[in-house]
């Protein structure tokens, strides 16, 4: 029985990679006016949206959680959850989150996000990596957020080519 799992997806984008490294360092909070799922983001704990382990802050967003045949949840459905970061490697264009609270207890025991914007020969792309133990084996591996991610990227995009 496994219950720890990895996904990942990378999307390839306009904007330099060291503008999307930017935005998502120091204007992660901007994501809710530029991405259709996410419906709020506010400052739960801390004084900086930004700071390694000392803040955390409350998603409230949309998302399809779905296995290829089976959809545990309706499209539609408000999910939320607290996020905070762990850590930023600027040389590598890193960023991990943990992920918790909310709908995301109902399902895992651990949910990490990292997020790594690579610089590419003709452009730059963003890989989004989900790190994740299961709470029973009936949970279905979390498909939907690799598409959520996916289509944030896309909106992200389109603002920071404009930016």
């Amino acid at each position: 029985m496994v219950l720890t799992g990895k996904l990942s997806t990378e999307v390839g984008v306009r904007a330099p990679a060291g503008k999307w490294f930017n935005f998502l360092t120091t204007q992660l909070d901007h994501v809710q006016n530029l991405c259709e799922k996410v419906h709020e983001t506010k400052l739960h704990h801390g004084d900086d949206w930004h700071s390694i382990a000392n803040s955390v802050k409350h998603w409230t967003y949309v998302i399809v959680l779905c296995d290829l045949i089976v959809c545990e949840i309706s499209d539609g459905k408000v999910q939320r959850c607290e996020e905070s970061i762990e850590g930023i490697d600027e040389e590598k264009k890193t960023i991990k989150f943990n992920l918790f609270g909310g709908d995301i207890d109902e399902h895992y025991k651990s949910f990490k996000l990292i997020i790594e914007v690579i610089d590419k020969k003709d452009g730059a792309a963003v890989k989004w990596s989900l790190e994740y133990e299961k709470m029973n084996e009936d949970i279905h591996p979390p498909h939907g957020y690799m598409d959520y991610y996916g289509n944030c990227t896309k909106e992200m995009d389109a603002y920071l080519i404009k930016a």
